[in-house]
């Protein structure tokens, strides 16, 4: 059995309030009334468009269900008692069952009405989303609603599937078989040679080694609806740029399409701590930072489609309305009168022959709370100068008995915050090697050792480490606007603003606009942009600016276009 979260002991009364008459009455005015009879299902696990309920009379049990049959409770609601989470902002499947325990007279807000009412009622709505998010994270420390992972904590596999799950705010168990009863079952059944994680859904169908997409679905994670609607902007890229973007297109009352391939918050995300951003003088994980974001662009009315693979752009203008269309993995496509390119940037992949085969068993990219967990009280090697490499050295640092950050030039000072070198230089575990690069790995199925050499003199050092992080340069993620003929600088990053060579002499591109009108890049995939958290967010923010006048100036043409055409019309002609 899953044991009740911590989270509601600490802060339960800010999870499970109780509203008054007055709040009940405001809350009402968007929603509809709803009766239900005693041992009737007010919500199933797994059903969609739910939005809150709010309990006039009666009490709704609120329970728990893991995809092995084991239920645990939660909360029981009463008169001024409300249902919902975070996932009910933008009608994603329940996560928990509630039952009528009593005859049941309540409200029902459905999504976009409790969205209206979360900006409507600030006050109110201030309540609500906090309570909201408070559940969410108490269902994601309870573990027991979603998908079973079935497998060994160490597992490649079952580390990729976890951060992919984690990152996305969506709540897992991992049971290894042997040290569970039921997981020892099910693995005994399904787990061939050769076979590293079992998941089994939420609906009872286990799945064999699968991918992220595969359990994304099973989950009912994945939105597959068709968007025929005409957006004014797509966003491509949903981390602090793209969220930012979103946050301030959507509260203005623009339509925002939001689309990302894996999670929400980017390489940001994947910080451990942020210490250098305004207003968190105590620091913010990227994950928290962007959990907030993403749920303050739902409240405005943002559309999320994660995950969701654009797979090509076309900027060739089509339709009445002079639109771009997007294509997805999945064969969908998007409509938008503008687009916003957020796609940022990836680390790079040193040219080591070995290095695909160690990547998920020994060769990390992030460093979250999974991997602090598997290499405590080991050594490990850092590679990378940046402030992500600082970050995730300090982290690591908590949780490993050693850390080895290996950086090719002399010093941090050119490419790391003063606050950063700073607490490295005052970390007893971290050791700092300059002018050093990686010549070799090693190992069978999992990394073993790896191997550097000094860039001075050639001298060559090896170790043997199971955990090597790579935090090394960028390279822009421009894959989807390939096709599109974007201006990019000799790096690959797109061009903006007056520093666009532009071919149309009649388009002025503004500063975060690309040379093709209407389509704007922002944060790390945007040339010149200063590659931090707070700059991603500012341009996100600044770009929206940029939006509404290119929406403005197209709308002006095409009133002149109409006007034109009804003036060359013959007399007595319908327009």
């Amino acid at each position: 059995m899953v044991q009740q979260s911590n989270i509601a002991d600490t802060r339960g009364a800010q999870m499970f309030p109780t509203l008054g008459v007055a709040d009940i009455a405001r809350v009402a005015r968007f929603g509809r009334f709803r009766r239900f009879s005693q041992g009737e299902w007010v919500v199933r696990t797994g059903e969609s468009g739910i939005g809150m309920m709010l309990i006039l009379s009666g009490e709704v049990s609120i329970t728990q269900r893991d995809s092995l049959g084991h239920v645990s409770p939660i909360h029981r609601h009463g008169p001024g008692g409300f249902m919902g989470e975070v996932g009910q902002l933008s009608g994603r499947p329940s996560l928990v069952d509630g039952l009528a325990e009593s005859e049941v007279e309540a409200v029902e807000v459905t999504p976009p009405q409790l969205r209206a009412l979360l900006i409507a009622e600030a006050d109110l709505g201030e309540r609500l989303t906090r309570a909201f998010i408070l559940r969410r994270v108490g269902l994601i420390e309870a573990g027991a609603s979603g998908a079973t992972l079935i497998g060994h904590g160490k597992s490649g596999a079952v580390m990729r599937l976890r951060s992919f799950l984690g990152r996305n705010g969506f709540p897992h168990q991992l049971l290894e078989p042997d040290q569970n009863d039921d997981a020892r079952t099910i693995a005994a059944q399904y787990m061939t040679e050769g076979v590293e994680l079992l998941v089994v859904c939420p609906g009872g169908e286990v799945l064999v080694d699968p991918s992220d997409e595969e359990v994304a679905r099973c989950m009912g994670i994945v939105d597959s609806r068709e968007r025929h609607e005409l957006y004014d902007v797509a966003i491509v890229g949903a981390g602090p740029a793209g969220l930012s973007a979103a946050v301030y297109a959507a509260s203005e009352g623009l339509s925002v399409l939001v689309l990302d391939c894996r999670a929400y918050g980017g390489q940001a995300g994947a910080s451990s701590r942020i210490e250098n951003y305004l207003g968190f003088p105590t620091g913010i994980s990227g994950q928290a930072l962007a959990g907030r974001a993403f749920v303050q662009a739902q409240k405005f009315g943002a559309d999320m489609l994660i995950p969701a693979k654009v797979t090509r752009m076309s900027c060739e203008r089509q339709g009445e309305q002079d639109e771009l269309r997007l294509s997805l993995e999945d064969g969908r496509s998007v409509r938008a009168r503008t687009a916003v390119i957020a796609t940022g940037a990836r680390y790079r992949r040193p040219e080591i022959e070995e290095l695909p085969r160690f990547e998920g068993r020994g060769i990390w990219y992030w460093a979250s709370p999974i991997e602090a967990r598997i290499c405590s009280r080991q050594t490990v090697v850092l590679v990378g100068g940046g402030n992500s490499a600082g970050q995730a050295a300090v982290y690591l640092a908590n949780h490993a008995a050693k850390v080895i950050m290996l950086i090719r030039g002399p010093g941090l000072a050119a490419t790391m915050s003063r606050y950063l070198i700073d607490r490295i230089q005052s970390t007893a575990n971290i050791e700092l090697l300059p002018h050093q690069e990686l010549c070799r790995l090693e190992g069978g199925g999992a990394l073993e050792a790896v191997c550097w050499r000094d860039r001075r003199n050639g001298q060559e050092r090896r170790l043997a480490v199971q955990h090597l992080f790579m935090f090394i340069g960028a390279e822009p993620e421009t894959g989807v606007i390939a096709e599109c003929g974007l201006e990019l600088d000799p790096a690959g990053f797109i061009i903006t603003g007056r520093a666009c060579a532009c071919p149309l002499a009649e388009h002025k591109p503004e500063p975060l606009e690309s040379s093709i009108p209407g389509v704007f890049a922002v944060g790390d995939v945007r040339s010149g942009s200063v590659k931090r958290v707070g700059g991603a967010i500012g341009e996100g923010a600044q770009v929206v600016a940029s939006i509404h006048q290119y929406l403005a100036r197209q709308d002006a043409a095409r009133v002149e276009h109409l006007a034109q055409s009804a003036r060359n019309a013959p007399a007595g002609a319908v327009a």
